[in-house]
């Protein structure tokens, strides 16, 4: 499927290229500036000049350190000392949770009782309070900003938050800084946060970079509800890709951002994420999550299309569950 090439910048993406680029200054003495790195030997070589942003090297081993750092340096005096609430069962909490302990807030994250122990357990070493709500991310999501609501404090969303966004899309300032000139670019879409944030930098930037959205075939919630022009209740299958899963907020951003700035999408089965997990480890010694290698899965899927261009694959984190791990043996 492709949304096609946008001949004028829509106000909002331009609106949110502009908070990118006020993230990055602002978070920058914050976060990690990532390396990128050329990678040879994942298909046949010589076919596509093929790099990797790797984000699963970010304190906290993944991007989402970016938007909650955004988000908590953007707060007033105010909204600081009543402390934050966020959802997550894994990156985003992580992310909250190490932005509030550098700010000196506090920070309550709720998590669904799919959360794997080893995130939890992380999540509490930066200091963060723990509610368990719900089966899945998006009740334990509903549950927060409920709770945040009543009791006055601000309400961190993992992707529903032009803030979060802005903070996310700072990948894509260093990225364009590090590799001008590049022809594609291929990000795991959730809640399209990341996708939503770097792809509105993109194309205020450099606008002929294709911005490809990569889902795994079990979870396609915003692909389906970008199809319809509307959010869906999609029903998930369990995937690999744990922190692309769940369903979207009702009145999310990310849908109005996303549909307009995702060039193409592809979707990846779970043998093929599997597969491109075993591949970036046999190649490079990286474990990577079920979500960064959804954006591999997609490139290799396609790889063929793209002879001669310059390509690269947002690695977005490290933290593969207890669950995945025993799956990639």
């Amino acid at each position: 499927m492709s949304h096609g090439q946008q001949a004028t910048i829509p106000a909002a993406v331009a609106e949110l290229a502009r908070k990118v680029t006020d993230a990055s200054e602002r978070i920058r003495p914050f976060v990690t500036e990532t390396q990128v790195e050329q990678i040879e030997g994942l298909i046949l070589s010589g076919v596509v000049e093929l790099f990797f942003k790797l984000e699963n090297f970010q304190q906290t081993g993944s991007f989402k350190l970016r938007g909650a750092s955004n988000k908590i340096l953007s707060l007033s005096p105010e909204q600081a000392a009543q402390g934050v609430v966020a959802a997550s069962n894994g990156n985003h909490g992580l992310g909250v949770a190490a932005a509030a302990k550098r700010a000196g807030i506090a920070a309550e994250v709720y998590v669904s009782m799919q959360v794997s122990p080893s995130k939890l357990r992380r999540i509490q070493e930066y200091g963060a309070r723990i509610q368990r709500i719900g089966n899945d991310p998006l009740q334990a999501e509903l549950a927060a900003r409920a709770a945040a609501s009543a009791q006055g404090k601000v309400f961190i969303s993992p992707y529903n938050d032009f803030e979060v966004m802005a903070g996310q899309g700072t990948l894509a300032v260093e990225l364009l800084r590090q590799l001008p000139q590049l022809d594609a670019l291929f990000v795991a879409v959730g809640g399209g946060g990341l996708i939503g944030g770097i792809g509105a930098y993109i194309k205020s930037a450099f606008p002929k970079t294709e911005v490809v959205g990569c889902w795994p075939e079990n979870s396609p919630v915003l692909y389906e509800s970008i199809k319809a022009g509307r959010i869906l209740d999609v029903p998930e299958a369990p995937t690999l890709s744990e922190s692309t899963a769940g369903g979207l907020e009702p009145g999310s951003v990310t849908l109005d951002i996303c549909s307009r700035v995702i060039d193409s999408s592809v979707l990846v089965t779970e043998s093929e994420i599997l597969d491109a997990m075993r591949r970036v480890r046999d190649l490079k010694g990286w474990v990577i999550e079920g979500a960064a290698a959804v954006a591999v899965a997609a490139f290799v899927k396609n790889a063929e299309s793209y002879r001669g261009k310059r390509v690269a694959v947002i690695i977005c984190g490290g933290n593969a569950s207890e669950k995945v791990l025993e799956k990639l043996g």
